[in-house]
């Protein structure tokens, strides 16, 4: 789901820079050179592969769970958002950019090459699809970009949670694995709960004067 926490930090960027077409081809410009890193990084994993694509599926899922709520407060709080926003951006796209060659190499012993290059890609490119369009259509105008967030951070957490009954055979420490996912799945769910509150504290520091009523609209919405 790594493309729905690029969708929320281009989102994210327009509506507090301005700009948007600058602010979206520059998040993904730099979302993909990421998922480059990322690939050329898996070379260097020699070992215990599987237990590393669960922890990265994690790492995703903590990073991207909290991309737009960290986000919010670093514009409001200080003035290094822009660092805070490609470094965010960078280290999602490194983490989703592992994912894809380390899970080709878990499964080929499992199905012949040239299947397991296309159903992947294929699965990959099919949630892509899915995430851009329910993002602007059903996530943003009934949850805003904060707890859109958590909610997809959550949700690679479950993945991840779930990863491990699927590769409990090849994984050296599943139960370790799980506890973490289980943790991890509970702090983003309390998130997700409390999405208003931090969206309300993040508005009280952007403005002068008291926030008095909110409006989340498709194009662009907070809480």
């Amino acid at each position: 789901m790594g493309s729905s926490i690029e969708l929320i930090a281009g989102a994210l960027a327009s509506y507090l820079l301005g700009d948007s077409i600058t602010q979206f081809s520059t998040v993904i410009g730099t979302y993909l050179f990421a998922m480059g890193i990322g690939s050329w990084l898996s070379r260097f994993i020699e070992r215990g592969v599987p237990q590393r694509f669960v922890e990265i599926e994690l790492g995703v899922a903590l990073v991207g769970g909290l991309c737009a709520p960290m986000l919010f407060l670093t514009f409001a709080l200080t003035d290094v958002f822009r660092v805070a926003l490609y470094g965010n951006v960078l280290v999602i796209g490194t983490l989703v950019g592992l994912e894809i060659p380390l899970l080709l190499r878990i499964l080929k012993d499992e199905v012949k090459f040239k299947d397991l290059v296309s159903q992947v890609l294929t699965f990959d490119y099919l949630g892509a699809l899915a995430a851009s369009i329910t993002f602007p259509l059903l996530f943003v105008p009934k949850l805003g970009l904060v707890r859109t967030s958590l909610l997809f951070g959550l949700l690679n957490a479950l993945v991840g949670l779930w990863s491990t009954w699927l590769l409990a055979p090849v994984l050296a420490h599943p139960m370790r694995l799980r506890v973490k996912a289980v943790a991890l799945s509970l702090f983003l769910l309390v998130g997700l709960v409390m999405g208003d509150r931090l969206t309300h504290f993040s508005e009280e520091h952007l403005y002068s004067d008291d926030v008095v009523h909110a409006t989340t609209r498709p194009t662009s919405g907070l809480s």
